[in-house]
């Protein structure tokens, strides 16, 4: 009824955000084992993207550690975890072919990433380059509190990192919220930014727990990526991506909305459990 309904242009009648399912504190632990069963359903396409990515997160480390400082490549692996979303991009493509049965190619997911919804995906990328860059902001201006004595106190300290620690908190949690969902449903189904971004927001207010136990396991496996030269990112980034993308569809409902009308998510996946969730167990209140 819904896909009549969009084919006949009444666009109008769609909803402002997607409904979501309520999640157990153990389900990103599930994502994650899916996760590693797509990379080794594809391993070549997944090893091939992760080192990508490492070279990608290993360059721009280095570069600001030589020509800057220890302090300033910290900043940056923090930007990192923000932006992190963008990167998985064409990994949530692959899924999506291994869903359908089709043998995922590496170019296809590029393509279907970077250029068949690069027009919502550029809006998504500017939103959080504006708060990644007022994060940055922040993060200087928090320097007023380093202590500058001689003998600094425990007080001083607690003061300094407090308030650092409560800003990136703050930023570290809204930028979380905002791309949690909201890339995968871009590319899941015809909607912009606004709806992807709402809907990702209201998900994760609705799952606090599960997202905190998501977002720490996120943490955790880049901070052991980062403490292996970055060689474990090779695998750490796929297996996150993957586990996002299953994360999303075991989320959110966005069967009220159209699908693309080309495009690897244009068919149907091949157990169509996107397409009829548990309506007992969605929430959007």
């Amino acid at each position: 009824m819904a896909e009549d309904q969009h084919a006949t242009g009444q666009d109008d009648e769609l909803p402002f955000v997607a409904r979501c399912r309520k999640l157990s504190l153990f389900a990103p632990f599930r994502w994650l084992r899916l996760g590693f069963r797509d990379l080794v359903a594809a391993p070549r396409q997944s090893l091939a993207y992760g080192l990508a990515v490492a070279l990608l997160i290993g360059g721009v480390s280095l570069l600001a550690w030589t020509q800057g400082s220890q302090w300033f490549m910290y900043a940056m692996v923090g930007g990192f975890v923000f932006l992190a979303p963008l990167t998985c991009i064409g990994l949530y493509a692959i899924s999506a072919q291994l869903e359908r049965g089709q043998e995922p190619q590496l170019m296809r997911s590029l393509r279907a990433a970077f250029k068949r919804h690069l027009g919502n995906e550029m809006v998504f990328a500017l939103a959080l380059l504006v708060v990644f860059l007022v994060w940055a902001r922040a993060a200087v201006m928090v320097g007023v509190f380093f202590p500058t004595d001689s003998s600094p106190t425990v007080g001083d300290w607690v003061m300094f990192l407090g308030f650092g620690s409560m800003i990136g908190a703050v930023f570290a949690a809204f930028t979380f919220s905002v791309s949690a969902f909201s890339l995968p449903m871009i590319m899941h189904r015809n909607v912009d930014s606004i709806t992807a971004i709402v809907t990702s927001i209201n998900a994760v207010l609705r799952n606090k727990g599960a997202m905190v136990v998501w977002l720490t396991l996120i943490v955790t496996s880049l901070v052991v990526g980062v403490l292996t030269a970055f060689v474990g990112l090779i695998v750490i980034i796929p297996v996150i991506g993957y586990a996002a993308w299953h994360g999303y569809l075991e989320t959110i409902i966005a069967d009220d909305f159209p699908r693309h009308e080309i495009g690897i998510t244009a068919m149907p996946r091949e157990d169509d459990h996107d397409d009829t969730p548990d309506e007992a167990s969605s929430s959007t209140e």
